[in-house]
């Protein structure tokens, strides 16, 4: 044990120590250039997907806005309570902007990943769709390379399927017994139970759900926030400017200044986000569109909503009260959201924040339940291994609500999760040429006034593509 905590974690210095932080900034300011900042040009088209329940073609498909929901809910959790709370506390103010910058490069990052996942996607039976970067690596890059899909497939279960959701019911059960005096074997039955009901149901049950509880709990949580900031709105240019000059050094608030807001702005901000980390597009592949652009676009949407509006309010709430003090020790992560929402709205606050942790985490769950079944699929054709990683899953759901100190048992996942971007970025850079491809026939689509383009695969006849799962419209 002694020598693989050694290992993984020389593995996690490697990774988000020094390497992948950089590849991920650099290769999002590459992406933006190279798409003529994409993000930007589509960015009024990313709310469209928001204005129609179901915009799929086929109603029995899964739609993109459902697609969108079920990546919101995966994404926003911890990162955006806990993860912002830590970032300005060993950051400064400063590192909410550089989370603002490593988000606005990260939406051209997730639509170009995005966008090859939907491309090189499969249809599986008659409603749905499956895909990802490992469809992606063995369609896209060739045979030869699954090899490289194997390796992400074995880094996404451990990482995202095992070892985080076990850290998702430890913290759904601490919060239940902190804040109601729930005992943690009552909440582990619970949530093992519900969990089991919607996984065993699939995607589609997975994407119903989240379609109710994503709305509920993050317009709850942003409409918390909007009222603090409204009691405080006097206040907030002068937070704004604190944290733009804090950015850039002109104003110290914490040791290591404009170093430690960029380190803790840019890895925050990318844990949150996870674009370019290789786990939303296994999710965009299931939705049913009629250009992969169209699903790049919506999922570079999820990045703007779970950074720039979601942790931008946690952080506006922590900075307009006054439980933070720059440099001070004693009180950071989820303690530090809480108490300061608490010293803005009153004690009740906390329950209220009790219920959306446990609605965030419940999210990532089923999330990362099936993230890890996509991976699965790689690994074996057989019923038997999705029965497994379903029943494996719901038992670590109830072992971290249970037995918190079996969550260190789980030491790898940050790692594994290093290694999987890796691989994820490897096979964005071998296969960036096509997503120009793509977006370049979606621009002249929309030039020769095609209001929603549709990709025709006649035109990508040289690629291995699933002509069933772009079967042309009927109109």
């Amino acid at each position: 044990m002694e020598f693989l905590q050694t290992l993984f974690g020389w593995i996690g210095d490697f990774t988000w120590g020094w390497s992948l932080i950089p590849i991920l900034v650099i290769f999002g300011i590459f992406i933006t250039i190279a798409t003529g900042f994409v993000q930007i040009e589509y960015f009024g088209r990313m709310f469209r997907v928001l204005s129609n329940k179901n915009n799929a073609d086929d109603s029995n498909q899964i739609s993109a806005r459902e697609a969108l929901l079920v990546s919101v809910g995966g994404r926003v959790g911890g990162g955006n309570i806990a993860g912002v709370a830590v970032a300005i506390t060993l950051g400064g103010p400063g590192a909410v902007f550089w989370m603002w910058a490593i988000a606005l490069v990260g939406m051209a990052t997730s639509l170009v990943e995005c966008s090859l996942a939907q491309l090189f996607k499969r249809k599986v039976g008659e409603h749905s769709y499956r895909g990802g970067p490992a469809a992606a690596i063995i369609h896209g890059l060739g045979k030869e390379y699954r090899w490289l899909a194997v390796i992400y497939a074995i880094c996404l279960i451990a990482a995202f399927g095992l070892g985080f959701n076990a850290f998702q019911g430890n913290t759904v059960a601490g919060s239940m017994q902190d804040s109601f005096g729930i005992d943690r074997l009552w909440t582990g039955i619970a949530l093992a139970a519900i969990s089991g009901f919607i996984i065993f149901g699939g995607i589609h049950r997975i994407a119903k759900v989240s379609d109710i509880v994503v709305p509920i709990m993050a317009i709850g949580y942003l409409a918390m926030a909007l009222i603090v900031i409204l009691l405080n709105i006097t206040s907030l240019p002068g937070v704004i400017y604190d944290i733009v000059t804090n950015a850039f050094g002109l104003q110290e608030a914490v040791g290591g200044g404009m170093g430690a807001a960029v380190a803790q702005g840019l890895r925050r901000g990318l844990f949150s986000n996870e674009a370019g980390l290789g786990s939303a597009p296994n999710v965009a592949a299931t939705a049913e569109v009629r250009h992969p652009i169209s699903q790049g676009i919506t999922q570079s949407f999820s990045v703007f909503i779970d950074t720039i509006i979601i942790c931008s309010c946690t952080a506006f709430v922590i900075l307009l009260g006054d439980v933070y003090v720059p440099g001070a020790e004693g009180i950071d992560g989820v303690a530090l959201t809480q108490q300061s929402m608490v010293s803005h709205l009153g004690t009740w606050v906390q329950y209220f924040l009790s219920g959306a942790i446990l609605l965030f985490s419940f999210s990532s769950i089923i999330y990362n339940y099936y993230l890890g079944e996509n991976a699965m699929t790689v690994l074996t054709k057989s019923p038997l291994g999705i029965l497994g990683l379903r029943i494996a899953i719901i038992a670590i759901v109830f072992l971290g609500a249970t037995a918190p100190a079996a969550t260190a048992v789980f030491f790898f996942s940050d790692p594994m999760m290093g290694i999987l971007a890796l691989v994820n970025l490897l096979a964005i850079m071998m296969l960036f040429p096509v997503a120009m491809r793509l977006l370049r026939d979606f621009r002249r689509q929309l030039k020769a006034g095609v209001e929603r383009p549709v990709l025709n695969p006649d035109d990508y006849a040289d690629l291995d593509i699933d002509r069933d799962a772009w079967k042309l419209p009927a109109e």
